[in-house]
């Protein structure tokens, strides 16, 4: 498998708009993100933009970013337009899409996802935290994966996701994890789809890849990474970096 890390970035964001600039801890949050990428040691990572500034932003940090149409509809359709940028002739046969709003997030979940894909034989694959906290279980901000697990609940197929606390009963809920890796021609025929119904419906994108009957993979983590939604989000990652700066943690 030859990944290539694609991290989709717009700076239109309802709830903290400017985000991939937002400063944290001496760097803008998409070059954090670029970093962690680039960290996780499985192939090249570029930031598929949606505004100049974003490109330069990364530039300026010795990356590689492209600029891609501001008015593409998602993230899957931006990283889709990189890919035709940075790879036309197809060297690369998986493709993780790796949002722009997880500046801590731990390299060894990236390799986790890539290896979920390989091993699983999946047409996508993606991760899942246990949930840990009543708040969480019935926040609809923390998307639910409804997973049929194999027996050690390390590696599961998905079956649904959801805003909802899902499923019923009594047991564990999964907190989905946004981060992807899709096969090169999974990724091709998933934004060939029109969105679906349970997709416009519960507003999650990826309900659009089961119910055209592809395959997801799930791959248990111990914990969600912080995602910077709000100005709160990024206080807490400003102290989550300030603190490893303090201690010589890069």
């Amino acid at each position: 498998m030859t990944p290539v890390l694609l991290i989709p970035a717009r700076m239109a964001a309802s709830r903290l708009p400017g985000k991939p600039l937002a400063d944290i801890a001496g760097a803008p949050m998409i070059v954090r993100v670029w970093r962690q990428a680039m960290a996780a040691g499985l192939g090249p990572a570029v930031v598929a933009a949606g505004e100049p500034e974003i490109v330069a932003a990364v530039e300026q940090a010795g990356g590689r970013a492209v600029l891609t149409d501001p008015a593409l509809p998602s993230g899957s359709d931006r990283i889709f337009a990189a890919l035709r940028a940075v790879d036309p002739q197809g060297v690369h046969d998986v493709v993780v899409n790796l949002q722009g709003d997880l500046p801590a997030l731990d390299p060894d979940q990236i390799r986790t996802v890539v290896a979920a894909l390989a091993d699983s034989g999946a047409d996508i694959a993606t991760l899942a935290a246990p949930i840990d906290n009543e708040p969480d279980r019935t926040n609809p901000a923390v998307v639910k994966a409804v997973v049929a697990w194999n027996q050690a609940e390390t590696l599961g197929r998905a079956l649904y996701f959801t805003r909802a606390p899902a499923p019923s009963g009594e047991g564990t809920l999964w907190h989905h994890v946004g981060l992807y890796a899709f096969r090169r021609a999974a990724l091709t025929r998933f934004v060939a789809l029109s969105p679906s119904p349970l997709e416009r419906r519960e507003k999650l994108e990826q309900l659009r890849a089961l119910e055209a009957g592809m395959s997801i993979a799930v791959a248990r983590v111990d914990s969600p990474p912080l995602s910077v939604d709000t100005p709160e989000d990024l206080a807490k990652a400003n102290q989550y970096f300030a603190n490893r700066i303090l201690k010589n943690t890069p």
